[in-house]
């Protein structure tokens, strides 16, 4: 599978939701060197050395964009030699704790703030009361999830959201399932048992992924929504995890970022949403993607996603990962910071270095409107 055509269809259908919506309202320590790399070499166009900062920053939350971040933080430590910027990939939940404890400078999440209550707690509100401002979710790195697995012989799966519901909740154990079997005719599947792996952190792309199956496969799936994982299975930390352990399990499988399955060379299962297979690509996920609606107002630029969407060859499952921050930071060097990062990282020398790593970078409108909310950052 091609990641330019991923970058490119992708990036193009993102910008389309949020031009329409806007009408309408695991390594862990992160600090690489300074070696040359694609968005490095360029890193010195997208942060003047007047802008660099001196010392430490914070950060931490999704595993999904750790490759991004990574190379984010290589290029800005190419330009800026006296900055530490530290980004452990803990997960999304862990990271958005550690932001409203105030431990953080900002973190990454694949999901918004919440806006409604979770065990008697408001994620926004709270961020909002740790920032004493507005909190902002800036969508900073795009891509689809996908649902890997490790079977041999089997190098072409197709599953729609009921029997993927159903593995993942431990109702079909073996891969030679007629309800498997039905959506796979011409196939010979092997009655291996099916070894499901899902994440034992708190993770956004959990809850991506158990959206999809909520919205698409509702009776199938009785599970509330979530970052922490509710079917059955097997639990590995982080993206990284899973992935790792599906590779090293004949009959595995779990749901995870593109990249990571790329990096695993895992095999990934097409979906049928109703109107036939759709292989996981770039035009497929942006279809998807350019059904999303700008929920947030002004630079707050969360998306609500259509997970059960029934358009002909859209592929259902994506996810967009964000950077929770403070519009406006107690600590004006702390904003400081997090504000001349940032535009590193959105900077269009950056995002089209991320193209090697399987994201798909922020097109020209959003790049700009992520851009204009870190310029307002304070």
């Amino acid at each position: 599978m091609s990641v330019s055509r991923i970058s490119a269809l992708g990036a193009i259908a993102l910008s389309g939701a949020l031009a329409l919506s806007a009408c309408a309202s695991e390594n862990t320590g992160a600090t690489p060197g300074a070696g040359s790399t694609a968005a490095g070499s360029t890193a010195a166009g997208s942060t003047a050395a007047g802008d660099c900062f001196s010392g430490d920053l914070k950060a931490e939350g999704s595993s999904a964009q750790k490759n991004a971040i990574d190379e984010a933080i290589k290029a800005y430590q190419t330009a800026c030699a006296d900055a530490n910027i530290d980004y452990q990939p803990t997960g999304s939940g862990a990271g958005i704790k550690q932001f409203i404890a105030k431990q953080v400078d900002f973190a990454g999440s694949d999901s918004a703030l919440k806006t409604e209550p979770k065990d008697g707690k408001i994620e926004a509100d709270d961020a909002k009361a740790a920032c004493g401002t507005e909190a902002w979710n800036l969508p900073m790195v795009t891509g689809p999830i996908a649902i890997a697995y490790n079977v041999k012989g089997v190098d072409k799966l197709v599953l729609n959201a009921e029997v993927a519901a159903k593995i993942f909740d431990g109702k079909i154990t073996t891969w030679n399932d007629p309800a498997i079997a039905a959506l796979n005719k011409g196939v010979t599947l092997p009655a291996t048992p099916i070894k499901v792996f899902f994440r034992s952190d708190e993770s956004g792309t959990t809850e991506n992924f158990t959206k999809y199956l909520k919205a698409a496969a509702p009776d199938a799936w009785s599970y509330e929504t979530g970052k922490k994982w509710t079917g059955k299975g097997e639990g590995k930390e982080k993206s990284a995890g899973v992935a790792t352990a599906t590779k090293g399990q004949d009959g595995g499988i779990t749901y995870v970022e593109l990249s990571y399955a790329q990096q695993n060379q895992l095999p990934m299962a097409q979906i049928d949403t109703g109107s036939g297979p759709v292989e996981l690509t770039a035009e497929s996920a942006g279809k998807t993607i350019a059904t999303a609606k700008q929920t947030g107002m002004g630079n707050n630029l969360a998306l609500k996603i259509d997970y059960a969407t029934k358009e002909a060859g859209a592929y259902p499952i994506v996810l967009v990962t964000y950077e929770i921050v403070c519009s406006k930071y107690a600590d004006a060097e702390t904003g400081k910071k997090v504000k001349s990062f940032l535009k590193t990282f959105a900077s269009d020398e950056v995002q089209k270095g991320l193209e090697a790593k399987g994201y798909a970078p922020l097109p020209t409108e959003v790049a700009t409107k992520v851009q204009a909310a870190v310029d307002a950052i304070s």
